[in-house]
């Protein structure tokens, strides 16, 4: 991995490349979003009413990949675009990680049902194997494309600058507040939710999922599938509760990780693997 307060020859990414993947990841997501909000007339007769299944939706969620992709190909060119997409490919980490992703995250939500006291209506929300497999297709290519941007590239870059715990609290409160204009709208999954919850839970969710990017040597992956079994639609609702668990797991996650959380001596900063990095991360 490069030096903590310079960048190697084989990643050229400087850190002022956050500010343009901030302009574009806002600049995106909430062009399309305000423009629903400010002049609703205008867009619904041009492109239909707006729900977390329209296109425009789609495209506002994968802000944070488009943006991360931009500026890839901006310092790095079609290769570097390519060695950093291979990110996608790494999936080497402890059992204990996949045990938590696996077990541990359904298990919050059945937990924060339980003490809901809803857990005794939870049923199976799809008529069919098949519409279930379709939603998880479509879930699948949405949220958890977002991590390309999150984690595949602000975390490194704020990890040359800070310790991982402060570069996890940071992305987690920008990462909370992208997400803003969306409770701002009917139609979409979040104008259901209240803001504050929701706030809290990307900065713990946050913080969770920085240790296990840092141990699985920069995975996009594993963000990624996490991001992808909390968003899960067969989970019993369990808000607030699921916030309140994961915030209480996320202390627990930096106190087992202290060792590398408070220091950037194990941080992962590389944004671009050099040319053979991606196959010797996953042997």
């Amino acid at each position: 991995m490069p030096s903590r307060d310079k960048i190697t020859q084989s990643d050229a990414i400087p850190f002022r490349a956050m500010a343009l993947f901030l302009v574009l990841t806002f600049g995106i997501a909430w062009g399309i979003l305000t423009a629903f909000i400010f002049f609703p007339e205008t867009m619904i007769g041009l492109f239909g009413e707006i729900t977390g299944q329209h296109p425009l939706f789609y495209l506002a969620v994968w802000a944070p990949a488009i943006s991360a992709f931009v500026v890839i190909f901006r310092w790095s060119g079609l290769e570097g675009l390519r060695r950093y997409i291979g990110r996608a490919l790494l999936w080497r980490c402890s059992w204990h990680w996949y045990a938590f992703l696996l077990l541990g995250v359904p298990l919050v939500f059945f937990a924060g049902s339980l003490l809901k006291g809803n857990l005794s209506d939870f049923v199976f929300p799809f008529g069919s194997v098949s519409s279930f497999l379709i939603a998880l297709v479509f879930i699948a290519i949405k949220g958890p494309i977002e991590e390309f941007g999150w984690r595949g590239l602000a975390l490194p870059l704020l990890q040359r600058k800070m310790a991982p715990i402060w570069a996890a609290l940071v992305i987690g409160v920008i990462w909370g507040f992208w997400h803003t204009p969306a409770f701002l709208l009917s139609g979409t999954e979040q104008s259901a939710w209240s803001f504050l919850p929701f706030f809290t839970g990307t900065i713990a969710l946050s913080v969770i999922v920085t240790p296990l990017f840092n141990a699985s040597r920069g995975s996009i992956f594993l963000p990624a599938l996490f991001h992808f079994i909390l968003i899960n639609p067969v989970w019993p609702d369990a808000q607030p509760y699921d916030t309140y668990l994961f915030a209480l797991i996320a202390i627990v996650i930096v106190w087992l990780n202290r060792r590398t959380m408070f220091t950037r001596k194990y941080s992962i900063t590389e944004v671009v693997p050099a040319g053979r990095a991606c196959l010797s991360m996953t042997h």
